[in-house]
């Protein structure tokens, strides 16, 4: 490990350094993190792209009794090295290792857990907020990105942060977008300017002098502010913010040390809210991620020397098959169009872009808006998709109860990511979209045993006259043959793969194989199995009323939490129907799913093949139900 590195094992440690020692360090730690998500895999371009600024905000503040808050969090590894978990950062993002977000559980450093965007900006001023409460000192300084910051969460605390006149400081790390080109010389000194508090004192005597002026003093004060609002508006870079109520510092290079800690002394002079507008590049410092960032955004293990995967896909993914699906349908109707909060390439719908861009709209992080505006496009008579992770649908909940389902619109939802995600962790796990999804009326939700189902139900969603939404694992699907025709399957109806006696199991979605193999193996052990597709959460099969009454053992199967999801539903149509038999749920516990591994997780909560066996057969052992 390097000289420097390695004797960093808190942020104290990084008082006893020069300057030029903090850029040396600087690089160090950016060596350390590409040798490290080479192993690991992680999320490597904005991380690079932050190292001087952690390093700087640790040298300026006093963590942990000064706090940072880190907005989506994925850019906490430096922060993480700096704080004692170096030594550790080898186990970053697997099963029982370091969190690849922030983790109070881990470190008193890690203020507030986050792992979604825009929040940043509300915690930190609610932080600061309970420090006027109790009558402390600590600083308050919050980081969020140029992507974050477009989000309506953020602009709702900057509204309030400024209407409040708190004391905070919001860091934009600008790596992508401009919001100013007067960088240089002259920012500089409007930073300075604005910031010494001999100037700012001189300003406030000059507008009591004139005030004081009989007749003419609040004229010539009312001229005076009208031409020094004309030149901010001129020469201020920052001119959005200023009106929102914070000082506006800056642009600073990002990764300029001493001009950091420099710009942080001068925010500390200011009374109320402060904006540092931060320039940095993502990737920095590793040409293949910083030639093109989006690759490098989250990434598997790779070989530093090319940045080459080490391990290529044998099979298309869903995410994959929703953006040909997309195709195959938008060349049938040309009235389909996609949407995406900031996620075109992540959920697959670039591919539908590539093919026609100007049936696209990336709204930017903004799901709420998404949803909505989908609800507008089919008041229009355009036909949307909206393409969304299930964690990141939560976010707009109220929009599909207001603006989709109660208007009864026709708008898809393109589910991605639902399940279990791995090492992402708690917050990206989509295991509460049946939960909540299910209770909504108008609803047609639909879960794909594979990815030609996925086909045949995306297809099926789109015919629709009123709101679907489908939702389908990340990663690759079984490796079936496709059919790019297929005929919409019938509302509310699944399938029957295996026929059997004794034990009903009704799987859904990705559990569907899984199960599958579960009842090979237990009539391998004598037991008579029924195997059944559900496909539909909303509406249930009809069906499964008449297959529960041949069963003696009835078992449900599905990646969601248990609570209110898809086994839930079905103990309740069963209550509704008088069928009274014991039933065994499977799924997930009412806790918070942890990071690892996919196929490692669902292992570890037993919704694997071997698990799901296992639980059916203590099933029929604790109702001294043996073999036939």
């Amino acid at each position: 490990m390097s000289e420097l590195l390695k004797e960093i094992n808190n942020p104290g440690d990084l008082k006893n350094l020069n300057r030029e020692e903090l850029e040396k360090l600087a690089e160090e730690v950016r060596e350390f993190l590409i040798c490290t998500v080479a192993e690991t895999g992680g999320h490597l371009a904005s991380n690079l792209g932050v190292v001087e600024l952690t390093i700087a905000l640790h040298r300026h503040l006093e963590s942990p009794k000064d706090k940072i808050v880190w907005d989506v969090g994925h850019q906490c590894y430096t922060h993480k090295i700096l704080t004692g978990r170096r030594n550790k950062m080898t186990t970053i993002r697997c099963y029982q290792g370091l969190s690849g977000f922030p983790k109070f559980s881990e470190s008193k450093h890690d203020i507030i857990e986050t792992g979604h965007s825009g929040t940043s900006i509300s915690s930190a001023l609610g932080l600061a907020r309970a420090r006027e409460h109790k009558g402390s000192n600590e600083r308050i300084y919050c980081v969020i990105g140029d992507g974050a910051i477009t989000g309506g969460m953020a602009f709702e605390a900057l509204n309030h942060a400024g209407d409040l006149d708190t004391n905070m400081k919001v860091i934009l790390n600008d790596n992508e977008m401009s919001i100013s080109p007067n960088v240089g010389a002259l920012s500089s000194y409007l930073s300075r300017l604005r910031t010494d508090p001999g100037i700012r004192k001189i300003s406030d005597d000059v507008a009591e002098l004139v005030n004081s002026i009989p007749g003419i003093g609040s004229g010539v004060s009312k001229t005076m502010d009208k031409a020094k609002d004309s030149l901010k508006y001129i020469l201020v870079p920052g001119i959005l913010f200023e009106e929102m109520g914070f000082t506006y510092l800056g642009p600073v290079p990002g990764h300029d040390i001493k001009a950091l800690l420099e710009i942080f002394k001068q925010a500390d002079q200011v009374e109320g809210p402060v904006l540092i507008h931060v320039n940095t590049v993502k990737g920095k410092g590793y040409h293949p991620a910083e030639s093109c960032p989006k690759d490098y955004h989250g990434v598997g293990p790779f070989k530093i020397e090319n940045g080459e995967a080490e391990k290529s896909r044998d099979k298309p993914t869903y995410s994959q098959i929703f953006g040909r699906t997309m195709v195959e349908l938008g060349e049938q109707d040309m009235r389909l169009v996609g949407i995406t909060a900031a996620m075109p390439a992540g959920t697959g719908l670039n591919i539908f872009q590539e093919k026609f861009p100007d049936r696209v709209y990336d709204v930017g992080i903004a799901e709420q808006h998404a949803l909505t505006f989908s609800a507008g496009l089919a008041r229009g008579g355009v036909r949307p998709v909206v393409a969304l992770y299930s964690t990141f649908l939560q976010r707009g909940y109220d929009q599909v109860i207001h603006d989709l389902c109660l208007q009864n619109l026709p708008v898809t939802i393109a589910i991605d990511r639902a399940g279990i995600v791995g090492s992402d962790g708690e917050t990206h796990q989509g295991l509460f979209d049946l939960s909540f999804l299910r209770a909504v009326p108008n609803l047609t939700l639909l879960a794909p045993k594979d990815e030609n189902e996925l086909v045949q139900m995306l297809f099926t969603a789109y015919h629709l006259d009123s709101p679907a939404a489908v939702r389908y694992p990340r990663g690759e699907g079984e490796g079936v043959e496709i059919d790019w025709n297929p005929e919409d399957l019938p509302i509310g109806k699944g399938e029957v793969l295996n026929k059997g006696e004794d034990i009903l199991i009704l799987a859904l979605g990705s559990r569907v194989y899984p199960a599958m193999e579960a009842s090979r193996i237990l009539e391998k052990e004598g037991y008579s199995v029924t195997l059944y597709n559900a496909r539909f959460i909303k509406p249930l099969p009809e069906e499964i009323i008449e297959l529960a009454q041949r069963h003696k053992y009835l078992v449900t199967v599905e990646e969601n939490v248990l609570a209110g999801g898809f086994g839930s539903a079905v103990l309740e149509f069963f209550n509704s129907k008088n069928i009274y038999k014991p039933v065994l749920t499977i799924g997930l516990p009412d806790e918070f799913v942890t990071h690892g591994g996919q196929e490692q997780m669902r292992k570890e909560y037993k919704i694997d093949s071997q698990g799901i066996c296992e639980q059916i057969k203590g099933f029929i052992n604790k109702n001294d139900l043996g073999k036939k």
